[in-house]
């Protein structure tokens, strides 16, 4: 049986920054044990109560250090809150102090999710030899393709989770976490400008806010610089697990490192649950994986450990299965195509005319679900967001036996609109025998004249290939269920409505409605490209 360690507890270390201003941190010490590893864990949402008796005293109690340290602007760290810009730099003035310290034995890792995360590949690739493990949850290396999926602004993510921080800096800030979604959703509603939501939520204008909006139409800007840092992802040295869900909103980018770090030879954990971002669900396995990696890479004990290195929870089927890579082997792509009818199916589409619906923008198509920062993302049934003029609905037959899908989803759409400025929705849904379609997988594509990637096709007569990547899934679709894919232009307020005009996104002003056109014929076969795998069981 494992030594179970009493405790010592040093509250408020001070920290300096090179620019003057300290950071203050908590240091648990495993009695006995006082020049163990280290786990530093870096937050902007505090360092006491339940986040310090669950990360701090958990870990100590195993026998590893624990520093839990407050981001700048925050819990009594000074200076002001930057959100993503000051991670790098503050989190290597940290290191260099760790080993400083009397009490540091010369190996650390680093824990944490979300946001924690984020600054654990702020200075992974940087730390040196010293950095022995890394444990990563529901998390990227970078944030900025997750504010801007597809182009698009992810609206009621970046305002919830700005509305969050700020209440979090207030008095009674602990129960932000309750209250900024509500205020979020206070704000989408009210029909204000997008760049006077923060008005709303938060009673005043939110700097990390505006800097999103400011800089929507152009993300390649040297803003992101020192906020992005997926370009050094294969570089990090350190072994690396990370977990994540399948409703999760940072799940493409998450496994965009796993696949940047396998393409440098590193052989990343991975495991994928049916979690959403805010699931308490998955804290228990969080801790659990973790707890098993740093005894494996730093305190020489790999019994915990895994064969196969992937683990995935296969929804529909309800049961974990492990593989030894991400794409699973044996996938195969299969496009299921818009058929004439509203139907879809592997077989390419026959000569017929396109659908057609209207979106306008002053009543946007809304989301039922789908993966957000702050709310409850699991899949809902879609059937009143079906029933709607301005959505798209094309289902196959019954499935005549069980269809397994599992890995990366795209869409290839050849359309036509009114006006260029137009948002490309497409979702793929799981329709029970009783009629219940839940959303399994979306993603979205904002169009303007010349946007890359999409090419006019060669009639010239206005239409365009649209090529949209949606979230990755891992489902089986039952004998007798239907698989089931919306065509879109909106999915409010998941995401900012597109006006239709072109104008910054912050404006208000008017909309242009937009008249949409798909098309699914032999030289136009729109589709989405599902990841087909052979069943098992």
């Amino acid at each position: 049986m494992r030594r179970r360690y009493r405790v010592r507890l040093h509250r408020d270390l001070p920290v300096p920054m090179p620019d003057g201003v300290t950071l203050l941190a908590d240091h648990y010490v495993p009695i006995g044990s006082e020049r163990a590893p280290v786990i530093l864990i870096r937050s902007p949402y505090g360092r006491r109560g339940l986040f310090g008796w669950v990360y701090g005293r958990g870990f100590a109690r195993q026998g590893l250090q624990v520093v839990i340290q407050s981001c700048r602007g925050g819990f009594g760290s000074g200076g002001l809150l930057d959100p993503l810009g000051d991670e790098h730099d503050d989190g290597l003035a940290t290191v260099a102090w760790l080993r400083e310290q009397p009490w540091y034995g010369g190996s650390f890792g680093m824990f944490g999710p979300s946001y924690l995360g984020y600054t654990q590949w702020a200075i992974a690739p940087y730390a040196g030899p010293e950095l022995k493990a890394m444990a990563t949850q529901i998390t990227a290396s970078q944030f900025r393709d997750a504010a801007y999926v597809g182009g698009a602004f992810a609206l009621e993510s970046a305002l919830s989770w700005t509305t969050l921080t700020d209440a979090m800096s207030r008095r009674f800030g602990g129960t932000a976490v309750l209250t900024a979604p509500r205020l979020t959703r206070r704000a989408v509603l009210s029909g204000r400008p997008v760049s006077e939501l923060d008005l709303v939520s938060a009673g005043r204008p939110l700097r990390f806010y505006q800097d999103l909006l400011a800089h929507h139409q152009d993300p390649a800007v040297p803003y992101w610089d020192k906020r992005d840092f997926s370009p050094r992802v294969g570089d990090v040295e350190a072994p690396v697990t990370m977990l994540g869900g399948w409703y999760d909103v940072f799940l493409p980018w998450q496994l965009k490192d796993y696949l940047a770090m396998r393409a440098a030879g590193r052989r990343p954990y991975l495991t994928i649950g049916p979690w959403y971002h805010l699931d308490t669900r998955h804290g228990r396995p969080s801790l659990a994986d973790a707890l098993a990696w740093f005894r494996a890479h730093l305190l020489d004990d790999p019994s915990g450990l895994r064969a196969d290195p992937v683990r995935l929870y296969v929804t529909g089927a309800g049961e974990w299965r492990d593989y030894p890579d991400w794409p699973v082997p044996g996938m195969r792509e299969q496009r299921w195509h818009l058929q004439h009818g509203f139907g879809l199916g592997p077989d390419g589409p026959l000569e017929s005319e396109p659908d057609r619906f209207r979106y306008h923008p002053d009543h946007p198509t809304p989301a039922i679900g789908g993966p957000v920062l702050l709310a409850d993302s699991r899949p809902r049934d879609q059937r009143r967001l079906e029933a709607r003029r301005d959505v798209l609905v094309y289902s196959s037959p019954a499935l005549e036996s069980a269809v397994e899908m599992i890995g990366p989803v795209t869409a290839e759409l050849f359309v036509r609109s009114s006006t260029p400025y137009v948002d490309v929705v497409v979702r793929v849904c799981d329709v029970h025998p009783d009629g219940r379609s839940y959303n399994l997988t979306e993603g979205v594509r904002r169009l303007g004249p010349g946007t890359p990637d999409d090419t006019a096709d060669d009639t010239a007569d206005g239409v365009r290939r649209v090529l949209v990547d949606l979230w990755p899934i891992g489902h089986r679709f039952e004998r007798d269920h239907r698989i089931r894919v919306h065509v879109a232009a909106g999915a409010y307020p998941t995401i900012a409505r597109n006006p239709g005009t072109g104008d910054p996104l912050g404006l208000g002003g008017p909309m242009v409605p937009a008249d949409v056109e798909v098309f699914h014929e032999p030289g136009r076969p729109s589709a989405v490209v599902m990841p087909l795998c052979a069943p098992r069981g």
